[in-house]
């Protein structure tokens, strides 16, 4: 198989952890006999140092021209002082406009030799394993007006949240799809008791839900969602919410993992070129220093090779190769707790190393047993 990756490292450890997976990537492809093309491009504060904008348009022919997009981190303090339309962020928002990647899948599953660095209780976590699905296309990152006013004569802002009902429609529709390959149960998250726009949410989940009888849904307010991510997170198969509840909640689930380091995810889009990137953000106080964990991205990239390759084989390779470099004891800085992490580097090679050998990794890393 012939594929073309666009590869955006973007800013801060999003170069190292970029260059890991695609270390593990041309393994894969000479393991399973397949011919994979980087082409790399510029997104975030690097494109704003070398191209005065967050997203150069030869980053979005790039991607556009490609199979499937890679993308590291974006931001960091240097450019917090920046107009809001030359911070890191906007290129990657102008990206998910300009190739209408509606859609976010974060994956929320353990490890079981990572149960102690879970903050919650081994009793709750053990066996958690949900999706978050969300729209990240519209609602308050996106609606205008968001500006600063006057108003009654008073220094006041207003940010508005739109959604379109076929916005709406499309994300409820791709979380059904996924509940009914797994466990049959939507969980739509809204505030439909203060929000019109959670009310009108809630009538299309209802209108959707009756096209998939298979597949059971319930509502729950965000807030509450909130609480019982941490009270019982095990209670959860699918979960569907708009953009901003989406990006807080997702980032709460994470921690229920250990590390932001472990979470990949998915942003799809209705064309078929998708959008794969870790959770983690940028770090930048670790960039350069060999320690980042780049799990997320790895796991990213079998998301990548499953959902956009049909590659079925190849990603579960690289989730074997994890979990045994995992059960090795090997850890990185953000899940080590003895001082015996191993960089960045390392567990990219042992990774690599335990590719297509489910028992080659029993011997690795004995000087940090």
């Amino acid at each position: 198989m012939k594929k073309t990756i666009a590869l955006l490292p973007g800013d801060g450890i999003g170069k190292e952890v970029v260059d890991v997976t695609v270390d593990i990537l041309k393994a894969i492809a000479e393991h399973f006999h397949h011919q994979f093309q980087f082409n790399y491009g510029l997104i975030g504060g690097d494109a704003i140092d070398q191209k005065g904008t967050p997203l150069p348009e030869e980053t979005i022919a790039i991607c556009k021209d490609s199979d499937a997009i890679i993308l590291g981190a974006v931001g960091g303090p240097k450019w917090d002082q920046n107009p809001m339309e030359l911070r890191p962020e906007r290129g990657l928002l102008a990206l998910r406009k300009e190739l209408d990647l509606f859609a976010n899948l974060r994956p929320i599953k353990t490890f079981e030799s990572l149960l102690d660095s879970s903050p919650l209780k081994k009793e709750y976590v053990n066996g958690v394993d949900f999706v978050i699905v969300r729209e990240l296309t519209g609602g308050l990152y996106f609606g205008k007006p968001s500006e600063r006013i006057v108003h009654e004569g008073e220094d006041a802002v207003v940010d508005t949240l739109l959604y379109k009902r076929y916005e709406i429609e499309r994300i409820l529709v791709s979380a059904f799809e996924i509940a009914s390959k797994r466990r049959k149960h939507v969980t739509s998250v809204d505030k439909a008791n203060v929000l019109e726009s959670s009310r009108v949410w809630r009538e299309v989940a209802e209108e959707v839900a009756a096209r998939y009888p298979d597949v059971t849904l319930e509502h729950m307010l965000v807030d509450n969602a909130a609480m019982q991510l941490i009270r019982s997170p095990k209670q959860f198969d699918v979960i569907v919410t708009e953009n901003m509840f989406g990006d807080i909640l997702s980032d709460e689930a994470s921690m229920i993992t250990g590390s932001l380091g472990l979470l990949s995810s998915a942003s799809l889009s209705s064309s078929g070129l998708h959008l794969f990137e870790p959770v983690h953000g940028s770090a930048p106080d670790i960039a350069g220093k060999n320690i980042a964990n780049p799990i997320a991205t790895i796991l990213s990239a079998a998301m990548m090779l499953r959902q956009s390759f049909g590659l079925e084989e190849e990603a579960k390779a690289i989730e074997k190769a994890v979990d045994n470099v995992l059960n090795a004891g090997n850890r990185t800085a953000d899940l080590a707790e003895d001082g015996k992490a191993v960089s960045t580097k390392q567990i990219g090679e042992e990774i690599k190393n335990a590719l297509g050998d489910d028992h080659a990794i029993l011997n690795i890393m004995e000087a940090y047993s």
